[in-house]
């Protein structure tokens, strides 16, 4: 909620919430959505994805989308099954253009629906060759025919494709008038923008590309120069565009280096430094309440929500109101937050650096980029034959491993990003691991004290000093578990220098940690750093919320490898079989002294 309420203070037009499609993920997404629009009066627009959905699904969310007030809805297609034999039965929906008619059908104008555009171009798969935004326009104009009400854009980082893309959009008779938002990612590390730009497709102009290159390894540098690049683009928009009103930040939850765009862009600034519009928000996405908008922004139609709605929603309206007021009456709120300094930006520090799954899992920061759950690392059956072959033996499945490892291939069905340079230190442990048939997923070696600045090792500011304690994460065969390692480590495992979690693919988690409601007082820091003028940071954590969660994840993707090849031949029934025999171990060796300590324990050599 701390982190909530620094985003409520910078008085956002509307906030957004990604969808996970299916299971306990959606219904967390809907929790947060309700919590946001209700508990805060934060405008919501909750994603919603439809490809290979049940319709019953579609009318559950927005059933209760509706419940909780929440007033828009941004529809997304989503990715769609590998091959038509695990097409989901009766599924009523194969693209945004279905979703966005069946929810005019059924709401009429109670939702305000949004659609994705892409200034680049829109790529299925890692095959880009054919990617064209001129090609996607027939299917943007038709799910504005569709009603569709406003457009936000893909991330970009060349504002020109922006512009160009702009002139494209309105060049079409039905596109003339709809809202165009550009979505905008503040780069916070250079692994995360490497990512997103890989996922996205995004090209990258070489004078950003150079001055991101020159400060890899030291995160605090690259968001400076991540605000600087950031400002620059939405200030080249300003400059040029005819009708953009106002950005979308892909945030990953972190409001720290948004408030520093803010505070430095002469744009946003402006926006900020003029007339409060703090609770006057009824345009490109439906607000809580009749109040006429701002000026600067083109109003399309009123809310119908009715007075007694109103009420309900008051305190939440009256707490936005305040806060939102602070920073209108005194725009130091904003430099405290981009700052790190005062009531709302003290806790805005080191954890405003995504830090995926090993990080703190009660961190707003934990978590993949995507938001949308557990995929692999591929777009079709043909392109997992061409990067894994078809195994049909567990021979076969240690070749995949060896070869990602060899770095021959560069993506598994978990990881999607070549093998970090300090994997060389373990590398042949690693062989020896795989080659017993017991695939590694990560891995770190113990580091006993290096500079911040090594070219291995190094990350954050200068003149810091690193630590890791040795950690893998392994599937291996049960009964090999219960055999054979777990009797070789047991004396470790029992002292507690050595911490395990051994999950299955039903949820079964075993440790020597504690687990369920009291497992936050046994969080593990595998890699931590000592900086001048700092508290020690610890980027790095092994929790039994983040396993619990991964677990379950990395379990689907064996399925999801399946389901690359026809049901019931050997390749599937391998691929099932794993999921069904396996165990998923996470292994922390605590004395970082001891450089081959677990790895000699693992592998049978003390």
């Amino acid at each position: 909620m701390a982190r909530l309420n620094r985003m409520l203070a910078m008085n956002p037009l509307f906030i957004t919430v990604t969808w996970g499609a299916g299971g306990s993920t959606s219904e967390k997404s809907l929790g947060l959505a309700a919590t946001c629009q209700n508990d805060l009066g934060l405008t919501t627009v909750l994603h919603l994805t439809c490809t290979n959905t049940n319709k019953e699904i579609i009318d559950n969310a927005l059933a209760k989308a509706k419940e909780n007030g929440i007033r828009n809805i941004l529809a997304l297609r989503g990715d769609p099954p590998r091959t038509r034999e695990y097409w989901t039965p009766n599924c009523d929906f194969s693209s945004a253009l279905d979703l966005v008619t069946y929810i005019k059908q059924q709401y009429g104008d109670y939702f305000c629906v949004g659609v994705a555009g892409y200034p680049e171009g829109h790529v299925d798969g890692a095959d880009s060759a054919g990617q064209d935004p001129r090609k996607d326009l027939p299917y943007l104009v038709e799910k504005v025919k569709a009603g569709a009400d406003f457009i936000i854009t893909q991330l970009f980082f060349d504002a020109q494709k922006l512009l160009d893309y702009e002139t494209m959009v309105r060049s079409q008779p039905e596109l003339q008038d709809v809202i165009l938002i550009p979505g905008l990612m503040p780069i916070t590390t250079y692994n995360v923008f490497t990512r997103a730009t890989k996922l996205s497709h995004a090209s990258i102009p070489d004078e950003i590309d150079s001055r991101l290159q020159q400060s890899i390894n030291n995160d605090e540098a690259v968001k400076k120069i991540g605000v600087d690049i950031l400002t620059g683009i939405i200030d080249t928009v300003e400059a040029h565009s005819s009708s953009v009103k106002g950005y979308h930040f892909y945030c990953l939850n972190l409001e720290k280096a948004v408030a520093s765009i803010l505070d430095t862009s002469k744009t946003l600034r402006s926006v900020l430094d003029g007339p409060s519009t703090t609770v006057d928000h009824d345009d490109a996405v439906e607000s809580d309440e009749d109040i006429e908008p701002p000026a600067f922004i083109k109003k399309r139609r009123q809310s119908s929500i009715n007075e007694n709605e109103l009420a309900e929603n008051s305190i939440a309206l009256a707490r936005r109101a305040v806060v939102g007021r602070a920073l209108s009456d005194d725009k130091r709120v904003l430099v405290d937050i981009s700052t790190g300094k005062g009531a709302l930006g003290k806790d805005a520090t080191w954890d405003d650096f995504p830090n995926g799954r090993f990080g703190d899992s009660n961190s707003p920061a934990y978590g993949e980029i995507d938001g949308y759950g557990p995929n692999l690392k591929i777009h079709s059956p043909q392109e997992a034959a061409l990067k894994w072959g078809t195994p049909e033996s567990i021979n076969d499945i240690k070749k995949v491993f060896i070869s990602y490892l060899s770095g021959k291939i560069e993506v598994l069905p978990w990881v999607d990003s070549a093998l970090s340079a300090e994997t060389a230190m373990i590398q042949e442990e690693l062989f020896e691991l795989n080659n017993n048939g017991w695939f590694s997923l990560a891995s770190q070696p113990a580091v006993n004290g290096c500079l911040s600045t090594d070219k291995i090792f190094g990350w954050g500011p200068g003149n810091g000093v690193i630590f890791q304690k040795a950690f893998v994460e392994v599937f291996v065969p049960k009964k090999q578990w219960e055999n054979i390692i777990y009797p070789r480590m047991e004396n470790k495992i029992k002292e507690k220098s050595i911490t395990y979690y051994a999950g299955d693919s039903v949820g079964n988690i075993k440790s020597n940690l504690l687990v369920g409601p009291n497992s936050h007082n046994s969080k593990s820091a595998i890699t931590w750093g000592v900086f001048p003028l700092k508290e020690v940071l610890q980027p790095t954590i092994i929790d039994f919320e983040s396993f619990k969660a991964w677990n379950e994840e990395a379990f689907i993707l064996w399925l999801e490898w399946a389901r690359c090849y026809k049901k019931d031949t050997k390749a599937y029934n391998l691929l099932n079989s794993i999921y069904e025999d396996y165990y998923l171990i996470s292994l922390v060796h605590h004395d970082f002294m001891e450089e081959s300590g677990l790895w000699d324990l693992l592998l049978g050599n003390e």
